[in-house]
């Protein structure tokens, strides 16, 4: 299997190589070159233990790695979360399902990528005998995942990007309180696009990049896809054979790459009828599935802070292929928006997309509801997905993140404050962070002067 870039430049590459460079070298985001048809017992068997079918799926794309090397990396990816079933499906309704993604280390759907991706790392490092720097933003979770899955690691430095003030106080000291050296969180006036504008021009600039020898830990990375590609399944295999028809997956999402996941496998053949995009009050997508507009506007923050987001950089993947992987037009598409920051794409009717959106008050009242209708507590990213819930299909909403982490919305909306012992914890140690101004210079020279 070898990966391609979305813009058409250079020569196809191995997953090691797609995995090491992280954005490709014309600036587009590596894809599969083909997908394969997912094996026909994925479709029909009960669920097999996740680390088994991450091993079952992974397994098709990092066709550079051997059976063994691969289930190694599964098992210490997967081996630590606190559910035996990693992705746990809990049945809220008749037709209304959750799919808990909190049970990793760090309480976030994250984890799940990011916990393979450090090892992924770890594996390189002693694979080269090269140092690397990681480097990528933060809307609040991938930041402490990462961090989580590289702190006190030999041969690599961790350098996070986050919007200062836009997190929840435990999403922050989930990054800044690990006690480690070797992690560098880094605040910045702005939002979270701001951060990742600067992550994309300094991974863009091949030479600075070669010489820090910098790797990607957003999901611009395309084995966080895959790994995230793999709940879906894992969901799909949970389900009562009674249940396996017209199925929604309910998807939060501001960067793309979660429901993209989804997408990419329903490619591959899982039967999905329905991917429904939940955002917040940042309804770029919603407005995108609606009107067929993707128009940039500004960042609002809210209470479900991980998806204040308006440039979704996965976004350029669906459109390699909705473009029928036409790589010029997919060139084009990009420049335009990146000039004028709207895009007018067609032909939406192919695809099996739509979206809902809650602002701050509807996100409040869909927590109140999940408890009232559910007995269930849902934190503010998964409350937009309840927005999406469909009385005629199987609704599969993914929780994204432990309620735990929002105590103070989850509080209002209810009148509970969730805890979990290892975000206690956490109170009690020192916040340490590194403020740079929220320019590509600032962020160079800092680089620079503490890349391993």
């Amino acid at each position: 299997m070898n990966f391609v870039s979305t813009r058409g430049g250079g020569d196809p590459v191995s997953f090691s190589e797609a995995f090491a460079q992280g954005l490709a070298p014309d600036g587009g985001l590596y894809v599969p070159d083909h997908l394969p048809l997912l094996p026909t017992d994925l479709l029909i068997d009960d669920a097999e233990p996740y680390p088994v079918l991450a091993w079952d799926f992974l397994s098709m794309f990092a066709t550079d790695h051997d059976s063994d090397s691969m289930m190694e990396l599964v098992d210490k990816s997967y081996g630590d979360f606190s559910d035996t079933m990693s992705a746990p499906l809990q049945q809220l309704a008749f037709n209304v399902f959750s799919l808990e993604l909190f049970h990793g280390p760090t309480l976030a759907f994250k984890d799940f990528g990011l916990q393979l991706v450090g090892n992924l790392f770890e594996e390189q490092i002693k694979k080269t005998g090269e140092s690397i720097n990681v480097f990528g933003a933060t809307s609040g979770d991938t930041g402490s995942a990462a961090i989580h899955g590289l702190a006190d690691k030999e041969g690599v430095n961790v350098f996070i990007l986050y919007p200062e003030g836009r997190i929840s106080e435990l999403q922050e000291r989930q990054m800044t309180c690990t006690e480690a050296e070797n992690i560098f969180p880094i605040p910045i006036k702005g939002s979270f696009d701001d951060a990742q504008r600067i992550v994309k021009e300094l991974m863009g600039d091949l030479e600075f990049k070669e010489k820090l020898r910098l790797s990607a830990v957003n999901s611009i990375n395309i084995a966080r896809i895959l790994a995230q590609s793999v709940y879906y399944v894992h969901a799909y295999m949970q389900l009562s054979q009674d249940d396996r028809d017209n199925i929604n997956f309910i998807v939060p999402t501001g960067n793309f790459g979660n429901v993209f996941a989804g997408w990419l496998v329903n490619q591959m053949g899982l039967p999905v009828d329905r991917f429904t995009v939940a955002t917040n009050q940042n309804d770029i997508l919603f407005n995108l599935f609606n009107t067929g507009e993707y128009n940039l506007g500004d960042v609002s923050p809210s209470v479900a802070p991980s998806m204040d987001i308006q440039v979704a950089s996965n976004f350029e993947r669906f459109l390699y292929y909705h473009d029928e992987k036409d790589t010029d037009r997919v060139v084009d598409q990009m420049a335009r928006f990146k000039k004028d920051g709207k895009l007018k794409i067609s032909n939406f009717e192919r695809s099996n997309f739509s979206a809902v959106r809650c602002d701050d008050k509807e996100i409040l009242a869909n927590i109140k509801r999940a408890k009232a209708d559910y007995d269930y507590v849902v934190d503010p990213h998964t409350a937009c997905g309840m927005a999406g819930i469909d009385p005629e299909k199987t609704n599969v909403i993914l929780a994204t993140a432990s309620p735990a982490k929002f105590p103070d919305v989850i509080k209002k909306a209810i009148g509970e404050t969730p805890t979990n012992k290892t975000l206690e914890a956490l109170k009690k140690k020192e916040i340490v962070n590194y403020p740079v101004d929220a320019t590509s210079d600032a962020i160079r020279a800092f680089l620079e002067k503490n890349a391993i």
